[in-house]
């Protein structure tokens, strides 16, 4: 696979074949995505790879607190920001609804949209969970040198036919997941890295997700 067949293949996998992982082929994928960029060179990510039952733990332990609904969140940053607006909300609401769509759970019916989103925190099914965490006192750059490690990791994947889904639904259970998983207190807990064999024929890995035309991403300045 070439780098553009594994851009153009990557998607963020909402269903899961229960199918494992060999840890040797995890193992190539993080010491290549390891040669990833980051500002100085000062690689400010660091991620803790769960499988069998300490994954089954977290889970348990989510569901736990599942039923509290947003009293029991206690995410330690934003995860969209209090002012998102305009075209991002519309894009962030839109791929919402056409994933329900392709589940054919409509508006109204918010048990079953509720259901769904607690697939989140079984990690859509997927074997392998890695959760990604920084030092707290990291900043704006280091948080992208983060996402550009994790695209490289998402695209390795790719290469070897891994499936993946970047999930920062998990920052709102920060405090949960701290009690069975050791995050350093000094480190803020960033996201979740579901990985596994993606069940491409379901429906909710086939809808189209629309991106944005290069005209609202790009200006050009000084060509012909």
């Amino acid at each position: 696979m070439d780098i553009s067949e594994a851009v153009a293949s990557r998607r963020s996998i909402r269903a899961f074949l229960d199918k494992p992982v060999d840890r040797a082929v995890l193992t190539r994928v993080l010491k290549k995505a390891q040669r990833a960029p980051s500002g100085g060179n000062t690689q400010p990510w660091h991620g803790v790879v769960l499988t069998g039952e300490p994954l089954s733990r977290l889970i348990a332990r989510i569901a736990e607190d599942l039923p509290k609904g947003r009293a029991a969140h206690g995410p330690e940053y934003h995860i969209y920001p209090p002012e998102l607006d305009g075209a991002y909300e519309t894009r962030r609401r839109g791929v919402g609804e056409d994933m329900y769509g392709a589940l054919e759970i409509p508006r109204e019916d918010k048990l079953a949209r509720l259901s769904w989103f607690a697939r989140n925190f079984q990690a859509f099914g997927a074997p392998v969970l890695m959760l990604v965490h920084t030092p707290k006192y990291m900043g704006p750059p280091q948080w992208s040198d983060i996402g550009m490690w994790l695209q490289t990791v998402m695209l390795l994947l790719r290469e070897e036919g891994l499936d993946s889904c970047p999930q920062e639904a998990w920052a709102v259970y920060s405090k949960q997941i701290r009690e069975v998983v050791a995050i350093p207190e000094d480190h803020t807990f960033f996201c979740g890295l579901a990985i596994g064999w993606g069940d491409r024929g379901a429906a909710v890995n086939r809808f189209p997700v629309a991106r944005a035309p290069l005209e609202e991403a790009v200006r050009w300045e000084g060509w012909d």
